[in-house]
């Protein structure tokens, strides 16, 4: 297949919109979409990805209707018990980023519980939960700030919640959108971008293979001129 990517960072979006046009609440899109995550993450690190970063929920999301967003908690601590089980026998270590500061006691708990489980994997799947790439950099400088350390790219980039890990190669947004959406800011300067109007749910192997055939045809560049 080509160039592969270390890194790709995924904005799961359409999930309401899924279950809109099936005639359901939007909760069973968000159902749909998070029994999604797990097929797609292995399928990722069957092809040889090192690390899969899930946008779960954005610091915007708090805006959405209360009912929805207890659902979304609720789904995502009974959803991080389940992917935990599979991860630990897959090898693949589990982290939640994110400011979790505004979750609660309940599923920062199991949160806690569900991650240290999977600590021994070699394989990274990032899940971020009241996430956004401006508030993940505010929250680098003011770190910075508070140690005196110089501000460089390299002191801002050890303060991000990915520290230590390598950018993402690629991005892939579904939903048809085109556009950030706060994912990933300072991680991205260099990311390739890949746009699918598939919604999540609907975005199975072969629409990822899609994505990975089309990052092996572009050429990286890094500001440099064409080899």
């Amino acid at each position: 297949m080509g160039a592969l990517p270390r890194h790709i960072g995924i904005s799961m979006d359409g999930n309401g919109r899924w279950a809109k046009l099936r005639n359901k609440k939007r909760s069973y899109g968000h159902k749909a979409g998070s029994e999604n995550v797990q097929k797609i993450a292995e399928h990722a690190f069957s092809r040889g990805v090192e690390i899969v970063t899930l946008y779960a929920f954005s610091s915007e999301n708090w805006a959405r209707p209360k009912e929805e967003v207890e659902e979304l908690m609720h789904l995502l601590g009974d959803y991080l018990k389940k992917l935990a089980a599979k991860a630990v026998k897959n090898g693949i270590k589990i982290n939640v980023l994110g400011n979790k500061a505004r979750l609660s006691a309940k599923l920062n708990k199991i949160i806690a519980e569900q991650t240290a489980k999977t600590s021994g994997g070699t394989r990274v799947l990032n899940i971020l939960i009241d996430y956004g790439g401006r508030g993940e950099i505010v929250r680098a400088l003011n770190a910075l700030k508070e140690s005196g350390e110089a501000v460089t790219e390299e002191s801002i980039r050890q303060n991000l919640y990915t520290a230590g890990m390598p950018d993402p190669d690629l991005i892939i947004r579904t939903g048809g959108e085109i556009r950030l959406s706060n994912f990933l800011l300072y991680q991205a300067a260099y990311a390739e971008l890949y746009f699918t109007d598939v919604l999540w749910p609907d975005f199975d192997e072969a629409e990822f293979d899609k994505a990975l055939e089309n990052y092996a045809s572009r050429e990286r560049r890094y500001g440099k001129i064409e080899c």
